[in-house]
């Protein structure tokens, strides 16, 4: 199982619409191929910092299978407009 860490800070003022679309957005991850569900949290220091947790069986369904997918244009289209800056991502596993 891999987990995608994505740190993703939103423009500030835009906290609660960004969070109103992702919830919007989760189906998009509950149906997609290899996705074990996906969580968001918000950093309590930073309030316009948030980190979206997803688990994935491979990093390739996330980065070929729902990245290539009409899905993830559409998760864009809901979220990318609170983006201040482009997403950092990375893939991790348990040790």
């Amino acid at each position: 199982m891999i987990r995608e860490l994505a740190q993703i800070d939103v423009r500030p003022g835009t906290e609660a619409d960004f969070e109103q679309a992702v919830a919007k957005a989760k189906p998009l991850f509950d149906r997609a191929e290899g996705c074990h569900g996906a969580v968001l949290w918000r950093s309590a220091e930073k309030p316009a910092r948030y980190r979206l947790v997803v688990r994935w069986e491979t990093v390739e369904h996330h980065t070929v299978k729902f990245r290539g997918s009409p899905d993830f244009q559409r998760w864009r289209e809901l979220v990318g407009e609170y983006f201040a800056a482009p997403p950092e991502v990375e893939h991790v596993h348990e040790v």
